[in-house]
């Protein structure tokens, strides 16, 4: 498998784990001492904080949908972005746009996530 066909198999992977709102499955993509970020927020470091901090954000949602619109990557840098759509509690939707950036281990495991978005309208009721 190239190394191209082995990041979309981790990117489809990844976002099935996150649609699924599976975080062990989550965090299994991730280093143990890993760095997860979401837009202007802390960095979460290591499984055990980045899968309190994960939980801790779809316990706020009832769900979430992700389409990948464009990845590419340049050495052990993974670039997406796209779309997700999350449902409130109320079943009302959002879509919103995202970036992700990934910095991946020699093992081919997540060191560094960084989400780049703004997540506002979600808890503002904005509808889109």
């Amino acid at each position: 498998m190239s190394a191209a066909e082995a990041q979309q198999v981790l990117l489809q992977g990844l976002f099935e784990s996150i649609d699924g709102q599976d975080t062990d499955r989550f965090v299994g993509f991730l280093t143990a001492d890993a760095s997860f970020r979401f837009g202007s927020a802390p960095a979460a470091v290591g499984r055990d904080a980045i899968h309190a901090a994960v939980d801790g954000f779809f316990g706020t949602i009832k769900g979430l949908s992700h389409e990948l619109t464009t990845s590419f990557s340049q050495g052990d840098t993974v670039f997406c972005e796209g779309n997700v759509t999350y449902t409130r509690h109320d079943d009302s939707t959002v879509t919103l746009p995202f970036a992700d950036v990934f910095e991946l281990s020699r093992d081919g495991l997540i060191a560094e996530y960084k989400i780049y978005m703004d997540i506002n309208p979600l808890y503002s009721g904005q509808e889109q």
